[in-house]
């Protein structure tokens, strides 16, 4: 199979990826891999075989035999194969017995110095690569990343975003931080998004709600674990569904278009974005007038010796914000962002006034 022919993510959306968390015996592989084809929702086959566990003792993978199981996958049911590379060696490996795609894992984009060896493995190499984002929700690690494996020569890339770890989530395994990923996709737009609810959610009753938004954030693809039988599944079982409930949230999803069908609607929608960008303006000016006189408090504050920091007027703005914003059918989260935003600006500013001297104030 030419798989560098059959690498069209941007063509085919949502470009669907699945299989088991992990390898576990050759049966299991061949399993969950028959019955996701016969679903016909599926583009490439996933399975990991070194695993990289937080903490010893726990399932690391079945190791280079699963190499055989994917091959045999790729061959006798004309599935694309994907693996997770953490080194050279594993690079190596993968290529030498015909893997299609490889993919560096959360636990590696975070360490500059093993994507590195990675990419170093990779010169002179066509396959395509996945880059996971970082564990920690870090931009730079990302891009880092990326621009390491492109600076391999490597042109088929693509960016799975499958959440961040964040002390006290209760929620989620992972937190989403949506932002991170379209902060990412600005920065790359050439390069496909895909989505993995499984590590997001760490549980399967969150991962229609998780696939939906990214295909409603025109994601251009979805990364879903399947099990034959999840709960006796060797590594994340809540995380994963059967082949028959992974087919289900596929074809649940709606997959929207970007613009309306008919010639009304879309005027009606343009007319809409000039009204948001007039309002926009509007805003603008406004924050404008505020810090206008945010500075000459600032500069009151600096001729009395008075404190930058005044909290019970603080406390008093953020909860005006969230009394008025909430009554006016804003959310809390957001509400919450954007008081602190317009705050933050405003101790800068005054402590810029602060800082200056006489001179240069006049």
């Amino acid at each position: 199979m030419n798989t560098q022919l059959s690498w069209n993510i941007k063509n085919k959306r949502p470009f669907l990826i699945s299989g088991p968390c992990s390898a576990e015996t050759e049966d299991q592989v061949m399993k969950v891999a028959q019955d996701l084809k016969s679903t016909g929702q599926i583009d490439l086959f996933r399975s990991g075989i070194w695993k990289p566990r937080t903490r010893p003792g726990a399932f690391e993978g079945v190791g280079d035999i699963g190499l055989q199981w994917l091959r045999r996958v790729k061959t006798e049911l004309s599935l694309p194969v994907t693996v997770e590379v953490a080194t050279a060696n594993h690079v190596e490996k993968s290529l030498k017995a015909g893997i299609d795609v490889l993919w560096i894992g959360a636990r590696t984009t975070v360490n500059p110095f093993a994507v590195q060896e990675i990419a170093n493995a990779l010169q002179g190499t066509d396959i395509p690569v996945m880059i996971k984002n970082p564990v920690n929700p870090d931009l730079g690690l990302w891009i880092g990343a990326t621009e390491r494996i492109l600076g391999a020569g490597v042109e088929n890339i693509a960016a799975i975003h499958r959440g961040f770890s964040s002390s006290g989530e209760k929620i989620y395994r992972n937190k989403p931080y949506w932002h991170i990923a379209i902060d990412y996709h600005q920065y790359f737009p050439q390069i496909p998004l895909i989505n993995d609810p499984s590590h997001i959610c760490g549980r399967r009753d969150l991962l229609f709600q998780i696939a939906q938004k990214a295909m409603d954030l025109e994601y251009d693809g979805l990364m879903l674990e399947s099990h034959p039988n999840p709960d006796q599944a060797w590594s994340d079982a809540a995380q994963q569904v059967t082949p028959k409930d992974y087919k289900h949230i596929i074809d649940k999803l709606v997959i929207r278009k970007k613009i309306p069908d008919s010639s009304a609607d879309i005027n009606a929608l343009e007319k809409f974005r000039h009204e948001i960008d007039a309002i926009d303006d509007e805003l603008l000016l406004i924050l404008s007038s505020r810090m206008d006189i945010v500075r000459k408090i600032g500069a009151l504050k600096k001729s009395n010796k008075i404190t930058i920091l005044q909290q019970d007027r603080w406390l008093q703005i953020f909860q005006k914000f969230m009394d008025r914003g909430l009554l006016n059918g804003l959310s809390e989260d957001f509400l919450n962002h954007l008081v602190k935003a317009i705050h933050d600006e405003s101790i800068a500013q005054q402590e810029h006034i602060m800082n200056l001297h006489d001179e240069e104030q006049e």
